[in-house]
């Protein structure tokens, strides 16, 4: 969990600096508000799955059958 953690902490701060170039460029303004809110939804949202597809110990177990 704790790595999970961090890596989503690492991500948010990613988006942000993407955001912030967009936003310098003037990209942003011309796309507007609503979409520029759908965009930043799909980051958080992809970065939340692969966080999670990342974390967690990998384990085999074996199930013993009378």
């Amino acid at each position: 969990m704790k790595w999970m953690g961090i890596y989503l902490l690492g991500y948010v701060v990613l988006m942000v600096g993407v955001f912030a170039g967009l936003w310098k460029m003037g990209i942003l303004d011309r796309i507007g508000g609503t979409w520029t809110l759908i965009a930043v939804a799909i980051a958080v949202g992809f970065g939340i799955m692969v966080a999670v597809s990342g974390s967690g110990e990998k384990k085999t177990v074996d199930v013993d059958h009378h």
